[in-house]
C-alpha cells in the first residue's frame, strides 16, 4: 500500500513537471511556423500552440533558456462582447505566480480585436528578463 501511494504521487509530481522545457511535445506548433511572427517574441518567449485550439490557445511561451515562462490565452473581443461562455480552455500544467491581462487591437494570427491573458509561471522579475 506504501509503495502504491508513492508510485502515485511520483506520477503526480511528473505530470506537474510536464512542457516545462521546449518543445512542449504533441501536436503544438511554433507559432512562427504557422503565421508571420517572429521566433522568440520580447516579453513572451518562443511561443507554441496546437493549430486546432487557435486563436484561444493556449500558447505556451518558452524563455532563451527552452523553461516554461508562461502560458498565454487570447479572447477575440467579439466572443467577450456576445457574452460567450468560454469553457473550453485547457488547465495549465505549471503554478501561477501571477496573471496579466492585455487588450491589442490585433497581430499576425490573430488581427481581430482580443485580449491576451498571460499566467506567469515565473515571478514578476523574471517575467520581465524574457527579452
Amino acid at each position: 500500500m506504501i509503495l502504491r501511494t508513492f508510485g502515485l504521487l511520483f506520477l503526480m509530481i511528473i505530470a506537474g513537471c510536464a512542457n516545462v522545457y521546449e518543445p512542449p511535445g504533441g501536436n503544438f506548433k511554433k507559432v512562427s511556423q504557422l503565421v508571420h511572427f517572429p521566433d522568440f517574441y520580447p516579453g513572451l518567449g518562443t511561443l507554441y500552440v496546437q493549430p486546432n485550439t487557435l486563436p484561444e490557445g493556449p500558447f505556451y511561451g518558452y524563455d532563451r533558456q527552452g523553461r516554461l515562462v508562461d502560458t498565454i490565452y487570447m479572447l477575440p473581443l467579439r466572443l467577450l462582447n456576445a457574452h460567450t461562455v468560454i469553457d473550453a480552455l485547457q488547465v495549465t500544467r505549471k503554478k501561477v505566480d501571477h496573471v496579466d491581462v492585455h487588450y491589442t487591437d490585433g497581430h499576425p494570427g490573430v488581427p481581430e480585436p482580443h485580449y491576451h491573458i498571460i499566467l506567469w509561471h515565473v515571478s514578476p522579475e523574471e517575467a520581465a528578463k524574457v527579452q
